[in-house]
């Protein structure tokens, strides 16, 4: 994690931009699950003391996107197949709401906003190898730059908290130059969704955001889970 960490610059409050330069690390899966985390070179990494270092890492344990292994040591938590469903579950509810609740808020410049940030993300799939990890950052950008639309910042609060636990797994889609990414299966449905925003269809742009949450799911968990089917539950929530 560490070498992913420059330093802060001088302004702004110290112990808050600690702890969003870790979530971001965390929000858009640049860090792998059970990777362990050593604070004294996480400081060094970002030219900072120990102390908002340490506070960030705590709150991120209490928010259960850390955790303290049975050592002692401080590493991103391994997610279990029967984790990854029920996240995935509440996903598909809660990110579908988002996106209906943001439909009323919509404006021309979101809509060319976000089919920038599509077209880049098209562009960086096509690129392959080191921008897949580009690619990651700008399908983070577009779904929250949705879903901040809404103006509801405790749903952001709840749809972060659940990006910040997926966010590791998520390595093994987007950074792994899958068939997935290959097809730019995300493109396609970011695209649908996109025209039904415009149209101001809430139904259409829920459930073009839901497919796109589903087909990542089931890569996912066929390619980490194998001897698991993936969860019925969730492949036909909200369908």
């Amino acid at each position: 994690m560490t070498k992913l960490l420059n330093p802060l610059p001088p302004r702004g409050t110290l112990g808050m931009d600690v702890l969003n330069r870790i979530k971001d690390l965390l929000l858009t899966g640049r860090v792998m699950p059970g990777e362990r985390l050593s604070l004294r070179s996480m400081a060094e990494a970002l030219g900072v003391s120990m102390m908002p270092v340490r506070e960030a890492v705590y709150r991120l344990i209490s928010d259960q996107a850390l955790e303290v292994a049975p050592n002692r040591s401080i590493r991103v938590p391994v997610m279990s197949a029967e984790q990854f469903d029920e996240i995935t579950r509440i996903r598909l509810l809660i990110e579908g709401y988002a996106v209906r609740e943001a439909v009323a808020h919509v404006t021309p410049a979101l809509i060319q906003s976000l089919r920038d940030l599509n077209q880049e993300l098209a562009l960086r799939m096509s690129e392959g190898g080191d921008s897949l990890g580009k690619a990651v950052l700008v399908n983070k950008a577009l779904h929250f730059s949705l879903y901040e639309t809404a103006h509801m910042p405790m749903l952001m609060k709840i749809i972060e908290s659940s990006w910040l636990r997926i966010g590791p797994v998520l390595n093994y889609d987007l950074r792994s130059g899958s068939e997935r990414t290959e097809n730019q299966t995300a493109v396609g449905h970011h695209a649908r969704m996109i025209s039904a925003l415009e149209q101001a269809d809430a139904d259409a742009a829920a459930a073009a955001l839901q497919d796109d949450i589903r087909s990542a799911y089931c890569y996912i968990v066929e390619k980490q889970w194998p001897k698991k089917a993936p969860d019925v539950s969730v492949q036909s929530a909200l369908s």
